[in-house]
């Protein structure tokens, strides 16, 4: 097996523009929230809530993903400025991350994957999720996050009067599920040591769900080998890269 040493010429990808698909999801993420925030739990089926809950959770995680691509320029990549206004946009709402920091860092964990330099990754041989899941959230989230997200709480509940209730279960659920839902689909699976260690020096794995699931878990961030191989496919072009793959060949 020959170890690939880093990204090889990018797949041509599809012609659909990655700006049109960003203002999608935003638009989705927002329309879903202003409905969810106004709701009224005795005029919804109890069914509902639990589908509502993981909706936006999906959405959210859209967000992020948004900006991920931004940080590799693949969402508006003939117009710079739009690509970072919207990279920036999507990670305010992702979590009021600062998006020129979270740029410079997902670029230091291209260039130093699963090791001691990758802000992303820890010790993948003894830790299991929680540790692991932890350090990730601590190194990223600061009090100004901290801070600003509750001022924000305190203004829609008092300023604005939507239910406490509604905030919790549509916006505060949301966001921290879709963390969890990041970690797991992908940087844990894909970066965790696996046995008889990695396999060349992307070290990461894609996993094997099918394009619809692998939407639906994360947006096909879990694909995540043809990510690395491929840093400049936006996200729609991923199950493209991976189809061209057998799950069970090396990377060559």
């Amino acid at each position: 097996m020959t170890a690939a040493s880093g990204p090889s010429a990018t797949p041509r990808p599809p012609s659909l523009p990655g700006a049109a698909l960003a203002g999608a999801v935003l638009l989705s993420w927002a329309l879903s929230l202003v409905v969810a925030l106004g709701l009224r739990w005795a005029a919804v089926p109890c069914a509902a809530w639990p589908l509502l809950i993981a909706l936006r959770t999906w959405l959210h995680t859209g967000l992020f993903i948004i900006a991920h691509d931004a940080m590799h320029g693949t969402v508006a990549p003939r117009h710079p400025r739009l690509n970072a206004a919207l990279g920036a946009l999507a990670v305010g709402l992702y979590a009021l991350f600062p998006y020129a920091t979270l740029a410079r860092e997902h670029q230091r964990h291209h260039r130093h994957p699963a090791s001691a330099d990758d802000p992303d990754f820890h010790d993948g041989t003894h830790d299991g999720f929680g540790r692991w899941y932890l350090r990730f959230i601590g190194h990223y989230l600061r009090w100004p996050q901290v801070v600003g997200h509750a001022v924000v709480f305190n203004l829609l509940q008092h300023g604005v009067g939507v239910s406490q209730v509604n905030l919790l279960a549509f916006w505060v659920l949301p966001a921290l599920a879709s963390t969890a839902q990041l970690f797991y689909f992908g940087t844990f699976l894909p970066h965790r040591l696996p046995r008889g260690g990695y396999a060349d020096a992307h070290r990461a794995a894609s996993n094997d769900f099918g394009p619809a699931l692998s939407l639906l878990t994360c947006f096909h961030f879990g694909y995540h080998w043809e990510h690395h191989q491929w840093p400049g496919l936006p996200w729609w072009s991923l199950p493209a890269a991976r189809a061209r793959r057998s799950p069970a060949a090396p990377p060559r």
